[in-house]
């Protein structure tokens, strides 16, 4: 499984930080950093649940 950002779209609210901050993390300017696009089958109920809080619809599972 694989996790994409469409930065352009990210309005870095963090909301996603917080449901999974094992897989990604904001960078000092306020912009999401994926710390692995590629999702062990221990982390998609995280990687879901990011997907699903994003108020802008800017993380998608692959």
């Amino acid at each position: 499984m694989k996790i994409v950002l469409d930065r352009p779209r990210c309005e870095g609210h963090g909301l996603c930080e917080e449901a999974a901050p094992q897989l990604m993390h904001l960078d000092d300017e306020g912009e999401l950093v994926l710390d692995s696009e590629q999702v062990g089958a221990a982390d998609a109920a995280l990687a879901n649940a990011a997907v699903r809080v994003c108020p802008v619809a800017a993380l998608r599972i692959v």
